[in-house]
């Protein structure tokens, strides 16, 4: 478990940077330019994100149960998953009206898979992935839309053929993660 907590804290500690040290970030990028403060914060990101998966893959050799969910849970996270995904899509394809109403997409797709997952899981270590990404991506989507709000930033108006697209490419997305990645990369079958 102590690998796993050790990822989420570089992870989620470099991409909360913008949140709780926003002039701090300002002044790196001024003094070391924008190319060296990307380099370090992928690198930094990907020290994380391996860090999380290793430990993540430890912590499940030795489950420690905090509750039961459900049999019929995991058909409730696909479904919340497949809208994951919709939003997820939203963030990377322009004039959409999931990101016109939302603001950041990608943050709340990222915070709907963390609760997903907390509903269908319950280990420790599955509470501690789950719940450390459902926390950061609510606060990071709140200072995201304060941060758009005080620059009087106003998304473009969505169309529906751009919707239309998200929603194909979510879906389609999602059918191949949970049929064809899911068990492989991460070992569970969801849907059996």
């Amino acid at each position: 478990m102590a690998v796993l907590i050790l990822g989420l804290i570089v992870f989620i500690g470099v991409h909360s940077i913008r949140i709780v040290a926003a002039r701090w970030r300002e002044a790196q990028i001024a003094r070391f330019g924008a190319g060296a403060w990307r380099g370090v914060y992928a690198l930094l990101s990907l020290a994380g994100i391996v860090l999380t998966i290793y430990g993540y893959g430890l912590a499940r050799h030795a489950p420690v149960p905090v509750w039961s969910p459900p049999f019929w849970m995991p058909h409730v996270t696909a479904l919340l998953t497949a809208i994951a995904f919709v939003l997820i899509v939203a963030a990377h394809v322009r004039r959409n009206h999931f990101k016109r109403a939302i603001g950041h997409p990608l943050l709340c797709g990222i915070a709907l898979w963390a609760f997903a997952h907390l509903l269908a899981n319950g280990t420790l270590h599955d509470i501690v992935l789950f719940g450390v990404f459902l926390v950061w991506s609510v606060v990071a989507m709140l200072a995201g839309r304060r941060r758009d709000r005080d620059a009087g930033v106003v998304y473009p108006p969505g169309l529906v053929s751009c919707d239309a697209l998200v929603v194909v490419i979510g879906l389609v997305a999602w059918a191949i993660f949970v049929f064809y990645l899911h068990g492989p990369l991460i070992g569970v079958r969801p849907l059996g």
